[in-house]
């Protein structure tokens, strides 16, 4: 009986213990036994990781956030790094969170140069700070990539990389008779004609966005349907208060909820993010608008490099999403692209399946192509 693949994982935040989870989960299906150790949440915790430490701790952002709890996390990378460096594994596998996870394959790597150093998630070098590469590569050895269009990026910069399909292809997709039992849950007719707004997941990016939002939609023949999470309802309530028309709130965290109020929509605008790619999974034809403060505007205006940041544009190698950046993120030209989606949305949807048919659709599940891009690597 061959030995246990040992690996030492590390994941910072809810969507990088769900990969982490689904990696785990792989290897069973690839048929191989594994040991696992590291840092994680729930979702690695089914599969037999214990955590180390608390991996809530590292669910911070931005440097207001950040500066308080500086010395916790130095220290909790220190720690991470010398677990890893003591347990023995094949390899150390950072999930996501670069900020903490390549600063424990840095001190890793250092350490024991013969550990294969695995990343999953690429990073959007292909958007901006493109030398975020070639600073990775000095510490990782192979990268696990969600975008089809990411690996030539990562091996120019001297890593292998494989593309390893995205998670959104692996959610369960909203039925039929749940996406008429949520409209009739909230009080919309199948008749009537709904939208789905998104203005983001941060209390920052709804109080920015929110305004605007309640502008573009102001008139328009629609019902109004807003998903959002527990810690921004307060403000996504007292956001949307004085809009025209007053949005029905919803959980967010009711994933089966949540897809069947993505199905039900006839339009979303959302926020720009990972959230096109859940639109496009249900079929959702989308909008995209989103601002920044004035100092991120003008440093993201010199740093860009793509004409589009919408996933679903990238993928399918179209413009077929409309979006509003920045400037042109006002009210007048973002109610008229959503006018123009609900008049016709044919472009999109043929773009949204090529999306989904390019992330993996119908193809072996995320967790287990990366696995076996795992094996690969260890191989």
């Amino acid at each position: 009986m061959p030995a246990p693949v040992k690996l030492f994982l590390v994941a910072g935040e809810p969507s990088g213990d769900r990969l982490g989870g689904a990696l785990l989960k792989g290897m069973g299906k690839a048929g191989a036994a594994v040991e696992a150790r590291g840092v994680g949440g729930p979702e690695m915790a089914a599969q037999g990781m214990a955590s180390i430490f608390p991996y809530e701790e590292l669910a911070v952002m931005g440097i207001a956030e950040v500066l308080p709890k500086y010395f916790q996390l130095k220290r909790r990378i220190a720690e991470a790094a010398e677990a890893a460096i003591t347990s023995g594994a094949d390899a150390l596998v950072t999930i996501d969170s670069p900020d903490f996870g390549l600063r424990v394959a840095k001190i890793v790597k250092a350490a024991r140069p013969q550990m294969k150093t695995i990343h999953y998630v690429a990073p959007s070098v292909w958007a901006w700070r493109p030398g975020r590469a070639n600073k990775m590569a000095k510490v990782i050895d192979h990268v696990l990539a969600l975008l089809p269009f990411e690996p030539p990026y990562m091996e120019a910069a001297g890593m292998t990389c494989d593309f390893v399909g995205h998670p959104v292809v692996a959610e369960p997709a909203a039925r039929e008779h749940e996406v008429a039992a949520f409209r009739a849950s909230i009080g919309i007719e199948a008749s009537e004609r709904m939208v789905l707004v998104l203005p983001g997941s941060r209390r920052s990016e709804v109080s920015r966005l929110a305004p605007v939002f309640g502008e573009a939609l102001a008139g328009l023949d629609a019902r109004l349907v807003l998903p959002t999470l527990p810690h921004i309802r307060d403000t996504v309530t007292e956001m949307t208060r004085g809009w025209n028309s007053a949005p029905i709130i919803v959980d967010a965290t009711d994933l089966p909820q949540k897809r069947a109020a993505f199905a039900a929509a006839d339009v979303a605008l959302a926020a720009s993010g990972t959230v096109s790619l859940e639109l496009a999974a249900a079929g959702t034809p989308m909008v995209i608008a989103y601002d920044f403060n004035w100092l991120t505007r003008a440093l993201v205006k010199r740093a860009i490099k793509v004409d589009t940041v919408t996933l679903v544009n990238l993928v399918s190698e179209t413009r077929a999403v409309p979006e509003y950046l920045a400037e042109n993120c006002r009210p007048a030209p973002i109610r008229a692209g959503l006018e123009a989606v609900l008049r016709d949305a044919g472009d999109q949807q043929a773009a949204m399946e090529l999306t989904m048919e390019r992330l993996g659709k119908d193809g072996p599940a995320p967790g287990l192509r990366a696995a076996q891009s795992v094996l690969r690597a260890l191989s």
